[in-house]
């Protein structure tokens, strides 16, 4: 099941980088058009520039000439008036000319490959995993940065990146979790997964649906000098031979969330969208998973004959495949307190029931 872990890794990582170099390649092919275009108007207007100039000139001494006639200037300052004005427009169409000049030589030396202004637009592009509702709606996007796309006026589905990470350990019937043979404090889990959130009514957005996908790893650190042992499937404790320093016991399960969010939130209206925030506000999550085991492994750190050794026995025993169970979490803001709980045994054929339980910190970054 470890082979499917990193061919699962594998897999992922390709699809990332062969949307990435899908993406970079239009991207360019889109600045460059765009660089063009830009170039090839910068052109027409030094052509504009003289006509543009002459006709200024021509409605100045027209007014220079109606003063004349009206008698409110001299002849001779009248001609000197028409003589600034004449160098007034040719220095107007000089400087007018080598501004864009420089413009289009920026442009040209800069193409597409880096980040320059067009005009008064930003042609800048950025990598956005996870979503950007102002930029796209996909999973990975790298284009241009500006704003230019029209936003959606009603979005009602976000995207979040999940991590989250804290104690973990196992309910054992009849013990209590200080009797537990797994410490609390070396126990630990991480889960790291992606997140989709949907209101659910049309006019509030006080239930909301939270799903996704998640890699779970829940590892049990092994006290009292003992280590987990098949004996013909049947999984139980025993005294290890000789002294350990560390005994760990480690799944890896793909699950599949699902949660049933409510907590107020916070309309933000414009001119062409709304949105609702939850940011800083109080959230409750009540919901649970489902999914398969990846793997397991037990590594043992012990010392034989003065000697330091280390074992690693992978997939050697029989836990369950199909994982499930409760979870739910309470937040204020994007750290939330987050509780989960395996319904089902942690061993197929287990001498005492047990289920795994997790409870830590999680982040989610919307």
């Amino acid at each position: 099941m470890n082979t499917i872990t990193r061919l699962v890794v594998c897999l992922v990582l390709t699809a990332i980088f062969s949307s990435l170099q899908a993406q970079t390649k239009a991207s360019d092919s889109i600045r460059k058009v765009e660089v063009d275009s830009k170039i090839i108007l910068l052109e027409k207007s030094k052509t504009e520039i003289e006509s543009e100039e002459r006709g200024l000139l021509k409605s100045k001494i027209s007014k220079i000439n109606s003063q004349l006639d009206n008698k409110e200037i001299t002849a001779e300052e009248a001609e000197e008036l028409k003589k600034e004005a004449a160098k007034v427009a040719v220095l107007n169409i000089e400087n007018r000319k080598d501004i864009l000049d420089k413009k289009i030589a920026l442009l040209k030396r800069n193409g597409y490959s880096s980040d320059t202004s067009i005009g008064d637009t930003e042609v800048g592009f950025t990598l956005s995993i996870g979503g950007n509702e102002e930029i796209s709606d996909s999973f990975i996007y790298l284009g241009k940065s500006s704003g230019d796309k029209k936003r959606k006026y009603d979005r009602r589905t976000s995207t979040d990146i999940v991590f989250a990470f804290g104690f973990n350990n196992a309910l054992i019937e009849g013990e209590q979790i200080d009797d537990s043979p797994y410490k609390i404090g070396g126990s630990g889990f991480i889960e790291l997964g992606y997140a989709w959130k949907t209101r659910i009514f049309d006019n509030t957005n006080f239930w909301r649906l939270k799903y996704g996908f998640s890699f779970q790893w829940n590892k049990l650190n092994i006290k009292n000098n003992q280590y987990l042992v098949n004996t013909d499937g049947a999984i139980s404790l025993q005294e290890f031979p000789s002294d350990v320093n560390k005994v760990k016991f480690r799944t890896t399960n793909l699950v599949f969330p699902m949660h049933l969010e409510f907590g107020p939130s916070k309309k933000i209206e414009k001119e062409d969208y709304f949105r609702y925030s939850t940011h800083k506000k109080f959230k409750i999550g009540l919901g649970g998973y489902a999914g398969v085991n990846l793997g397991n492994m037990q590594k043992i750190k012990y010392k034989l004959d003065g000697d330091r050794e280390k074992d690693k026995q992978r997939d050697e025993f029989e836990v369950s495949e199909f994982v499930y169970g409760l979870s739910g979490y309470v937040s204020l803001g994007d750290v939330a307190l987050y509780v989960k709980y395996d319904l089902n045994p942690l061993f197929k054929d287990q001498l005492v029931d047990q289920n795994n339980i997790s409870v830590g910190l999680r982040f989610d970054m919307d």
